[in-house]
């Protein structure tokens, strides 16, 4: 093999094989700004996480790394790449997941030069998509200055402006068919975002009224896939519903006896079976105990701080949180002395 071609198949065999250093920005979301958290920047990402590596690639645990001259050869690397993206290359999403990673790689590799390189691997292993890879390119490329450049600018925009800025450069630079199959999730996360806003503002509807309407939001949103999704995404869909304030307000005015039941439907609604429901119940009863609990040492501390001050006041307030929590009394010693009081914030049923 041509030995100088033997580190960028080193390299590349270990990109395939998920090692390579993540150093590409992923595409965000209008709904994300830039400078969010790594995982949340991730997470907006029309292309989502990298890929696994083949197995036939997978390397068994406790062989030294490679050397250049025991390299894969470049035909064994670009036949991993058409056996991993070959067959749905013909989408925007699994076009954009082979770029990003290659421009991770390449990046890495060649500063200054990757594009050229990468460009010439995807003519060797796509020629006949090599140049609508090189246009994907470009307009990933673009679309990653175009949004450093107007950071400053997104940021200080509200959300529907941002949102609407970035969905129109979006399609600018893509074009609005490829635009919305390439950020289909962030589409569908809105959609649910505005079902949950306008089901939150009904002004009659009850707990299982707003249930039933979030429910059909979801099938109309996600169609044939909604069951599934719905099964998979349990916990957040669950707790988006929780989160409305309507739904709050109805749990807080309702008897326990109301509000376990409520709470029931609520969780068989989003899909859980009879194990999990009643595996939540035996945890809202402990959560319940331990709310008990938290309003008897909230009335305690307020009556120790008429009775007493400075040093006195520490050391009393220090046994009663030792007395209520033990376990936690140093962690609330803290909190307290930040400004914050676990138990004088509203308890949000079902989720604490």
């Amino acid at each position: 093999m041509n030995r100088r071609k033997a580190p960028l198949l080193m390299a590349l065999a270990l990109l395939l094989a998920g090692t390579a250093v993540l150093l590409t920005r992923p595409l965000p979301e209008s709904g994300a700004p830039p400078g969010a958290s790594p995982a949340r920047r991730e997470a907006t990402s029309p292309t989502g996480a990298t890929p696994g590596i083949p197995r036939a690639l997978a390397r068994p645990p406790g062989t030294p790394p490679e050397t250049p001259d025991a390299a894969r050869s470049e035909e064994e690397l670009i036949a991993a790449l058409r056996a991993r993206y070959g067959g749905r290359l013909h989408e925007p999403h699994t076009q954009m997941r082979l770029l990003e990673q290659l421009m991770r790689h390449f990046q890495q590799l060649n500063p200054m030069g990757w594009e050229a390189q990468l460009l010439a691997l995807v003519r060797r292993a796509f020629p006949e998509q090599a140049d609508l890879l090189a246009q994907r390119l470009r307009q990933r490329v673009e679309y990653g200055r175009w949004m450093e450049e107007h950071q400053k600018e997104l940021l200080g925009l509200p959300e529907a402006e941002r949102r609407a800025a970035v969905w129109a450069e979006r399609e600018r630079l893509f074009g609005k068919d490829v635009a919305e199959r390439l950020w289909a999730g962030e589409l569908r996360s809105a959609a649910v975002s505005d079902a949950l806003g306008a089901i939150d503002a009904l002004p009659q509807a009850n707990v299982g009224e707003r249930l039933e309407r979030y429910q059909k939001s979801l099938a109309q949103t996600y169609g044939a896939e909604s069951t599934e999704y719905v099964r998979e995404h349990q916990q957040e869909l669950m707790n988006r519903f929780l989160d409305l304030g309507s739904v709050q307000r109805e749990l807080s005015a309702m008897s326990p006896e109301e509000r376990a039941r409520s709470l029931r439907e609520v969780r068989r609604g989003m899909g859980l079976d009879e194990a999990a429901l009643e595996r939540w119940k035996e945890l809202d009863l402990r959560r319940d105990t331990r709310w008990e609990l938290g309003e008897r040492y909230m009335a305690e501390r307020a009556a120790l701080t008429q009775q007493a001050s400075g040093p006195e006041l520490d050391a009393r307030l220090a046994a009663l949180r030792a007395r209520y929590f033990p376990d936690e009394a140093e962690t609330l010693a803290e909190e307290e002395a930040s400004g914050f009081f676990r138990f004088g914030q509203p308890r949000q049923w079902g989720r604490n």
